[in-house]
């Protein structure tokens, strides 16, 4: 492959892992693709292989949002000729003309040469676009080596889940926005991630009060409060008058607030209807439990 490439004088980009917009040409072709399977393919869905021919055709003859030419176009040189093009020609009753195989080269290199830069013109146009629209919401981070980080990357029961996992440590920077990160507890041990897909690790407080079963220690301090046995005495004393100045955030019953009100603007004489989230049946006997609990609280109530 770095034969051919050299050969062709194409330039290979790797690209990071679990992050879809380094490939966002190839991840928006797939997102168009599919979108035109769903409209074209039958009830049962098994045809779907079929159509491929026809749709890529389709795509390849209509020009491109950002080189504002068609696929065949750029690759051959001359317009496609399309089913309805074949058509219009018998109709017409026009012939196809003919020119040897020299005229048709130079025909070819004379109007790839007025074609590729007005392509170029348009695709750093098209970029810089695009580049405007995605800066205005985004936030620089920056690492160095050594920070530790956490991962946000995709579970071993789903490659659909993803949570953050860390922390890990930044060896060094290869790019602008990626980083080599030292996972030891991963099956690759080295990996190059996106900007995106990493924050910095911030360490727990050691007087941080967990949600459990009291562990044994001085002054327990209320009923489902626990502390961390790694804490010295004075800690301990220090989280005691934390919890017992804040007893009521501490308090095992659930309460509701009456300084903020928030309101749900919707469009006038329109009902809002929408389907229940799913719940698995193993979890439903626990939420229909919970929900009974919140309503003999008053935290919520019923509506209609």
């Amino acid at each position: 492959m770095k034969e051919l490439c050299h050969l062709l004088k194409i330039q290979a980009l790797k690209t990071s892992v679990y992050h879809p917009q380094t490939d966002g040409l190839v991840e928006r072709f797939n997102r168009t693709l599919k979108g035109m399977l769903r409209k074209v393919v039958n009830r049962e869905g098994k045809d779907w292989d079929m159509l491929l021919p026809y749709l890529l055709f389709a795509i390849r003859e209509i020009p491109q949002s950002s080189t504002r030419f068609s696929p065949f176009e750029l690759l051959y040189g001359r317009h496609p000729r399309g089913l309805l093009d074949i058509l219009r020609e018998t109709w017409e009753e026009q012939g196809v003309t003919g020119t040897n195989p020299i005229q048709y080269v130079v025909g070819i290199r004379e109007r790839m040469a007025r074609v590729i830069p007005l392509v170029r013109q348009h695709m750093e146009r098209a970029q810089e676009t695009q580049s405007h629209i995605y800066n205005q919401k985004a936030t620089a981070r920056q690492f160095s080596q050594g920070d530790r980080v956490m991962i946000l990357v995709p579970t071993a029961e789903s490659k659909l889940l993803a949570h953050w996992q860390g922390p890990y440590e930044v060896l060094e920077q290869t790019g602008p926005v990626n980083y080599r990160i030292r996972q030891p507890d991963r099956r690759k041990k080295e990996q190059i991630y996106h900007v995106n897909l990493l924050k910095p690790w911030q360490d727990r407080e050691a007087c941080v009060s967990q949600t459990g079963h009291a562990q044994s220690g001085p002054q327990a301090p209320e009923p489902g409060v626990a502390i961390s046995p790694e804490l010295t005495p004075c800690q301990v004393e220090e989280v005691n008058r934390m919890v017992e100045r804040n007893r009521d955030v501490f308090s095992p019953v659930p309460g509701r607030t009456h300084d903020v009100f928030h309101d749900i603007v919707t469009e006038p004489g329109v009902a809002i209807r929408l389907k229940p989230y799913r719940i698995p049946e193993a979890k439903r006997e626990a939420v229909r439990l919970e929900v009974k609990k919140m309503l003999e609280l008053g935290v919520i109530e019923p509506s209609q």
